[in-house]
Order: structure tokens, then sequence, then C-alpha cells
């Protein structure tokens, strides 16, 4: 019997199946389906599964197992985050290639306020205050985080495109 084919088809059911469903699509007879759920259900059981085997509504379905329940659904209340903006992604095209540079200095070369992009910006991680530059005020320089590495795929900064050799118009 092969509780790989099992698990696998009861996995691609969003609704439970019931036991003559299984005795199909294993060839065998039903109370034969139901040793063989069984079977797998001990088999998840032994290797402590993520995943278990659940009775329910005259059928059977692969549920995730419920001692998983608080942390999957820790993890998974997280609402993702809104897309960046167009004034986001400028900022940290801006950043990741003048790096350090000051909030003025971003605006000066976008022409137009940076201020809540730097926020959305510094509160997704992808850029951080990097020190203080040496004039009247000290403000803050920034630059990117290994988390923004990290996000795009790359080993350093160097990595990052030439803007030179480009020749496709940013989107």
């Amino acid at each position: 019997m092969r509780m790989d084919l099992l698990e696998a088809l009861l996995f691609m059911q969003k609704d439970p199946v019931t036991l003559e469903q299984v005795s199909q699509w294993m060839a065998c007879d039903v109370v034969e389906a139901r040793g063989h759920v069984d079977a797998l259900q001990h088999r998840l059981e032994d290797r402590e599964s993520g995943l278990a085997v659940q009775w329910v509504d005259g059928g059977v379905r692969l549920t995730t197992h419920p001692r998983l329940y608080r942390d999957l659904s820790e993890r998974l209340s997280r609402v993702a985050p809104e897309p960046l903006s167009h004034a986001s992604w400028e900022v940290l095209a801006i950043v990741a290639y003048k790096q350090p540079l000051t909030r003025l200095e971003i605006e000066a070369i976008r022409q137009t306020g940076s201020e809540r992009a730097i926020e959305t910006l510094v509160n997704r991680e992808l850029i951080e205050e990097v020190g203080r530059k040496e004039a009247p005020g000290r403000p803050i320089l920034y630059g990117t985080t290994r988390g923004f590495l990290q996000q795009f795929g790359l080993q350093r900064l160097e990595d990052l495109p030439i803007i030179s050799q480009m020749t496709e118009p940013m989107a």
C-alpha cells in the first residue's frame, strides 16, 4: 500500500472524502480503505508530522495537526504589508544606489517630500539610520539593510544592476 499516494490524494482535497472515494482511489474495498486511512493516521503521528487525519462530516481529510493551532494562528493572523508605493520604490532605489544620504538629499533628487516613504522603508526594515552627516543639525544618514539584500537576493550592494546598462525603463 502506498501511504505517500493516499497522503497526497487527501492533501489535494479541499473537502472531506468518503471511504468509498478512498476505496476507488486505492482500488480496494471500504474496509481496506478504512485500514489504509488508519495506517496513514498512525504514520503521521509516529513521525510527529505537522499534518493529521481528521474524520469529519462522514468523511476524512488531511488537516494541520491541532498541536500547531496556536503557532499557526499567530503567524497567519499577521496581515501582509501593503505593496510599496511608487514613492517608496523611488526612495529605495535612490538610497540603494547613492547611500549613505540624508532625507534632504533624497528629496533634492526626487524634487518632492519623502518623509512618509522613508518612514515606510524604515518600518519595513529595508533602509535604516547608518549615521549622522557632519553638517549643521547633524542630519540622519540612511542606507540599506541586510534585509534589503536578502529580499532582493543580493550578496552585496555591488551586485545591484548598473543603471547605465539597463535597457528598459524601470516601472
